[in-house]
């Protein structure tokens, strides 16, 4: 019985850290793919259209990945 929760402790962890990593790659090329550096933009200029945008992105991005690996 306890080996059980282990095993399903060890598949979220495993799914955690792909949702991670998916998440930062995404975000890594949608850094790319716009025409400024993004987290200059909004780091030093603190620009808030580009701090929408990322949020936007990354709640977007989360719930796709989410909903994939919930099947």
């Amino acid at each position: 019985m306890e080996a059980l929760h282990l095993q399903y402790l060890a598949a979220a962890f495993v799914y955690a850290v792909f949702g991670i990593i998916t998440l930062v790659l995404a975000f890594w090329l949608i850094d790319k793919m716009t025409p400024r550096d993004l987290w200059k933009e909004i780091i030093d200029k603190q620009n808030m259209a580009f701090a929408v945008l990322a949020s936007a992105f990354m709640i977007a991005i989360g719930l796709i990945i989410s909903s994939a690996i919930h099947g």
